[in-house]
């Protein structure tokens, strides 16, 4: 058994809403065997694994899976279970898992939290691990000791998954519905999409001030703003030498605390110091540790108090406990820690609710214990003298007893240091209690420090009392008012006319007002300018679009690939557009059939949102059974049908019935809402419609039409915005014409046979089939079935055909395609010759050495970019000028 490839769908795909780890796995031996044929297997692996048990599998229940290894399953399905319950083992809680067969092996899905980095590998090497323990169950060399082969990618898992500040401020945000982005295994949250977008870095967001961040990083700034602001702050000052520090000591008296001025977490903070030696040593260790300057102060008496601060609300409160442990009159101090720390509430760091607890000898001493100690049962020894939780303190929430004096002092403070989100951290006797009024002078009781990004799990999980949801405070501080922190978008998928109608809809929104970016095969485009020059249909491409504070919409090409290999690159989509659906692309990622594709496209259909709008093609059959499909029929969508036929029956149903349709009819692009019919736009002024022969370019049209008016465009912007399109500028390498020496040439990115048949039927309606010349080439990583359909259409369509092969042969040899394809049209065709050249740049001139004037060449490219270079070469001339395409418009066969 062996892992051949995995591959991460971080986006909704094809099996669940939630990201995937898929693996290929070859079972190379075990294949075609099952379970119940290997004596004592299944004893042994419940036996390393007992928590299989609760596997529910195809039976809806707990035992589920253990019923299938009785009774037989394959061993890709047992690696797929045993791999999820290794990853519950190590804290990593998912659920879902999917085995299916893709010949010679199994395509292995498990689920992956939504956090965590895909570049991680964790979900491999537990599969990885997976795999190892059936085999060696299966040789009979099982080794029980799972924990400890586990320990390295449980150490990588705590590493990588987001703290509980980060995890609880992006659960916080889904919940209100907004789209969530994790950077890599930073605490760096991206909230939102386009101009609603916000960085939230931990408890740190875009609208922190960065002057209040450095303020609150400095404690003796800190000190000396509050102060000067008449805010009860411990007395003291700033000490670079241990002369100074013992200058202050003498002035503020004891018990006085020594800190670094820039530390954090509670770091070298020396509490209760009574003796100038005491106030020495703790001044040498934090010089010692890299700190020049220490901060020398009262301590102030009473409890350690932490209130957070959101928008200058008080949002919560909590009580900070130091770390201690509770004797029982048995075990000795470490003893004790060693059972507190088995809590699966304490981890390392952040990471957990509760930090590991650690022994300070020197707190230890200085209470008069040691480690080996045994105190009284009840007794509470402290292990630390801060309560920071970063020290293994714990918190007890004391929201509801903030005394109205304390919340206005902390909102005071809050304002004064310039933070949207601030811990301020307090001595008082009793949060409950008002302050004493003569605060300032007394100094018995204050602020002691102010944190920027303070850490919320204190509050959301305390120790005592009720967790409070400073994650949703933080959430609508960001996005007040119901925001969705959403943009409209408008998601396009299909087998031809995606970019076209990408581009079409792009460009209508753009005249409205709106500022657009656009993923298309040629590139990103950020408000009418090209970002990116590439093949932009996939996830990341997406991710750029929504990402973009200048955008307020999007328009996405989404294409097959893309979301086979790394999910959608949104969760949900306002309007969802499905061209058509034709044979292209089988026999690749495990598309192997019309219904494997269907299956794919539709996810497009499904992730538009309730309420949103899908747009379908009424004159395709497949699109028009994606209505039936379960998870379309049952969701609540605005649909709107296109279709080129004014008397499509589909259509006249869905009209009579109060739906919305986009038909062409009486010579016009129309719109049929109920019994009201509104006139777009002329067909024969459809940009690159050839006065109405392209009948692509009018279901195009319509298609973007209807996306356009689902993004609210009115009716009456429809036609002026389509007819502003300029189709040579804004799409180019799309029935795009040139002019040399009396010859027109159409350059189109015909690859499938649909395409293909589309562009021979506007040759035939303009310049007639014994008029025209076709140089071809066709892309080498499709099945050679589907090589033979596109060569079919190719005779079927041309009199005079040139092939020759792109540039990236994709894996074939070099010759081999345009070799299947001329043997195919002389089988088609026997009196066709083809002649087979090797570059598109030998291509063209062969092509137009066999066309009369008056004729035309259709040049299929493999890049836009190289077959206009070569045209340019050539002396080729673009047909932009109206006098010429008013003399196609005459000769059409509208």
């Amino acid at each position: 058994m062996r892992i051949e490839s995995t591959r991460r769908l971080r986006g909704p795909n094809v099996y669940l809403d939630r990201p995937v780890m898929v693996a290929h796995l070859y079972l190379e031996d075990l294949g075609g065997h099952e379970t119940h044929e290997m004596p004592g297997f299944t004893h042994t692996l419940l036996e390393i694994l007992p928590g299989l048990a609760d596997h529910h599998c195809a039976t809806g229940g707990p035992g589920g899976f253990v019923y299938r290894l009785h009774h037989g399953t394959y061993f890709g399905h047992v690696t797929e279970h045993v791999a999820i319950e290794l990853s519950v083992l190590i804290g990593r809680e998912v659920n879902f898992g999917r085995t299916v067969a893709n010949l010679p092996g199994y395509d292995v899905v498990i689920e992956c939290p939504v956090d965590e980095p895909p570049d991680c590998r964790i979900a491999e090497d537990l599969l990885q691990l997976a795999a190892d323990i059936v085999l060696e169950i299966i040789e009979g060399s099982a080794s029980p000791a799972i924990a400890e082969r586990l320990v390295p990618i449980r150490e990588r898992w705590e590493n990588t998954r987001p703290g509980p500040t980060t995890a609880a401020i992006a659960a916080a945000a889904r919940t209100r519905g907004l789209p969530v982005e994790r950077m890599d295994d930073l605490s760096l949250l991206r909230i939102g999409h386009g101009k609603h977008r916000r960085l939230v870095w931990a408890a740190l967001t875009d609208a922190t001030s960065a002057i209040g961040v450095d303020i609150a990083g400095d404690k003796q700034l800190t000190r000396r703003m509050l102060a000067d602001a008449a805010v009860p702050v411990p007395p003291g000052g700033l000490a670079s030498t241990a002369e100074e520090a013992l200058d202050i000591f003498r002035a503020v008296g004891e018990p006085a605390v020594v800190k670094p001025r820039h530390g954090h977490q509670g770091t070298q903070v020396h509490l209760g110091l009574r003796t100038p030696d005491m106030v020495r040593a703790a001044f040498q260790s934090i010089v010692s540790s890299g700190e020049r300057e220490v901060i020398v102060e009262r301590q102030f008496s009473g409890r350690d108090y932490r209130v957070l601060m959101v928008q200058g609300q008080v949002v919560a409160a909590a009580e900070r406990i130091p770390a201690h442990v509770i004797g029982d009159g048995v075990s000795s101090i470490s003893q004790l820690v060693a059972i507190a720390n088995r809590d699966p509430r304490r981890g390392e760091g952040h990471n957990r609710s509760l930090t590991r607890l650690t022994i300070d000898d020197a707190q230890l001493r200085r209470i008069g214990y040691t480690s080996d100690a045994v105190p009284a049962d009840g007794e509470p020894v402290w292990l630390r003298a801060n309560a920071n939780l970063s020290t293994g303190g714990t918190s007890r929430d004391v929201t509801p007893e903030v005394h109205p004096d304390v919340r206005d002092l902390c909102t005071r403070v809050a304002g004064l240091m310039g933070l949207d989100i601030a811990g301020i951290d307090l001595r008082l006797s009793d949060i409950a209690e008002p302050l004493p009024p003569d605060q300032p002078d007394a100094g018995t009781c204050g602020v002691i420090e102010v944190n920027a990004a303070p850490g919320l799990r204190m509050h959301l999980e305390p120790s005592e009392g009720a967790p409070r949801p400073v994650a949703t405070a933080v959430m609508e501080a960001l996005y007040p008012s119901g925001s969705t922190g959403r943009i409209p978008i408008v998601s396009i998928a299909g087998t031809n006319g995606k970019t076209t109608i990408a581009r079409l809809t792009a460009h209508m929104l753009a005249q409205s007002g709106h500022r657009v970016g656009l993923t298309t095969t040629d590139g990103i485009y950020l408000n009418g300018r090209l970002a990116q020059k590439a093949d932009a249909t996939g996830p990341r491409s997406a991710q750029v679009v929504l990402g973009d504070p200048g955008i307020d919409c999007a328009v996405l090409e989404t294409a097959r690939g893309g979301l086979l290999r790394q999910g959608l690159g949104y969760d949900r989509s306002d309007v969802g557009v499905i061209t058509n659906l034709s044979p292209d692309h089988l026999g690749q990622d495990g598309v192997d059939t019309m219904d494997d594709l269907v299956h794919v496209k539709a996810l497009i259909a499904e992730k538009v949102r309730d309420g949103g709008t899908l747009v379908l093609n009424a004159d395709d059959a497949l699109v028009r059974d994606l209505i039936v499909r379960p998870r379309i029929r049952a969701a609540h969508k605005n649909l709107l049908w296109f279709s080129l036929d004014s008397k499509s029956p589909l259509v006249e149903r869905h009209v009579e019935n109060g739906g919305t349709a986009y038909v062409l009819s009486e010579g016009y692009l129309m719109e049929r809402a109920g019994p009201v019919e509104t006139r777009l736009l002329p067909v024969t002024d459809v940009p690159g419609g050839f006065a109405g022969a392209a009948r692509f370019a009018a279901a195009n049209a319509l298609a973007a039409a209807a996306a356009a008016r689902a993004m609210g465009l009115a009716a009456s912007e429809i036609g002026p915005a389509l007819g502003s399109f300029d189709a040579a500028a804004e799409n180019p390498g799309r029935g795009q014409l040139f002019e040399l020496g009396g010859v027109h040439l159409l350059v189109d990115y015909a690859h499938n046979p649909a395409a293909i048949s589309a562009v021979a039927g506007l040759v035939e309606a303009i310049w007639g089939t014994e008029h025209a010349v076709a140089a071809v080439t066709l892309p080498g990583d499709r099945r050679d079935d589907l090589i033979a359909d596109c060569a079919r259409a190719v005779a079927d369509g041309f009199h005079r055909v040139v092939l020759y092969e792109d540039s990236d042969l994709r894996g074939r040899a070099h010759g081999e395609v345009p070799e299947i394809v001329r043997s195919e049209i002389a089988a088609r065709r026997p009196e066709l010759v083809a002649t087979t050249v090797m570059t598109a740049a030998e291509a063209v001139p062969v092509a137009l050495a066999m066309a009369n004037p008056g004729d035309v060449v259709v040049l299929m490219y493999e890049a836009i970019g190289p077959m206009l270079e070569v045209l340019d070469t050539l002396g080729a001339r673009a047909v932009t000028q109206q006098r010429e395409l008013a003399r196609l418009r005459s000769v059409a066969h509208v």
